[in-house]
């Protein structure tokens, strides 16, 4: 396979069934995030972190791992960089950028700002590096407005004092009041990808990992099945430039509420791909 990597734009509809909760806001009670208009989110933040997660399930070492996900046995990330990272070249920003997207897939696909401490260099050397990623992903948004059913459920919550549990406390739980159909969008920048080492091969580990997003994804908020990759579409340009911008091809994408779609015409041939 070649690793010359041409302009690719993707999108991925995403079907999340009543009784889940997509993305939890922390500044609102956990409410599946909303916006303004009532219509539903899923941040780029969370979306991230999902492909991170099968990334790594695909043999692939990432940086920035979660703590109830970690497979190198170390939980601060500048544990991490410092196990990794040569203290010999602890002031060369080129050939810490180069060592760092070698080593994980999630610095060379979203690039990753790494600061250490030091002083800083007469010749402009600063105190961290900043890593541009070629893979950019846009929040997940529904269709629709979506309605927040709320469900008031107990729980045993713990007795510092005498060590065991107490009695029941009341608890809140948002969920989605019926079914919601989402949908996020992204690509990949060659230029940005020939300076951080994004193959064609990373792109082709990207593609298989949106497919199964949601799988081993589960929590009590998101039982299993309840969310799903209903479709990816992938449109692969035949140069570096693409024959199109990112905003044409994007929006020759129609979606209904249903999830249902269409895809207009346009000089890039698009490959839709059934969620797994």
């Amino acid at each position: 396979m070649s690793n010359t990597l041409n302009k690719i734009d993707f999108a991925v509809i995403i079907k999340a069934k009543k009784g889940c909760n997509p993305n939890g806001d922390p500044l609102a009670g956990n409410q599946p995030r909303r916006d303004i208009n009532q219509f539903g989110e899923i941040s780029d933040v969370a979306i991230k972190r999902k492909i991170r997660n099968r990334v790594m399930e695909a043999g692939e070492d990432i940086f920035m791992q979660s703590d109830d996900n970690v497979n190198d046995g170390i939980y601060l990330l500048k544990e991490r960089y410092e196990k990794n990272i040569d203290k010999k070249i602890k002031d060369d920003k080129k050939k810490i950028e180069e060592t760092a997207c070698k080593k994980w897939y999630d610095v060379r696909a979203f690039g990753q700002v790494f600061a250490y401490s030091g002083k800083q260099k007469k010749d402009g050397g600063g105190v961290s590096v900043g890593i541009r990623g070629p893979v950019t992903i846009q929040s997940a948004c529904s269709l629709a407005p979506i309605a927040i059913e709320t469900r008031q459920i107990t729980k045993s919550a713990s007795n510092d004092s005498k060590e065991k549990k107490g009695s029941d406390t009341m608890g809140t739980q948002y969920l989605l009041e019926e079914d919601a159909t989402y949908v996020f969008y992204g690509a990949v920048n060659p230029r940005l990808a020939e300076r951080t080492g994004f193959t064609k091969k990373d792109a082709e580990i990207l593609k298989s990992c949106l497919v199964k997003l949601f799988e081993n994804d589960a929590s009590s908020a998101r039982p299993e099945g309840t969310m799903r990759v209903q479709n990816l579409i992938w449109w692969e340009h035949d140069s570096i430039t693409g024959q199109e911008s990112s905003a044409k091809i994007h929006d020759s994408l129609k979606i209904e509420k249903d999830g249902s779609f269409k895809i207009e015409k346009t000089s890039v041939k698009p490959e839709v791909i059934e969620g797994f």
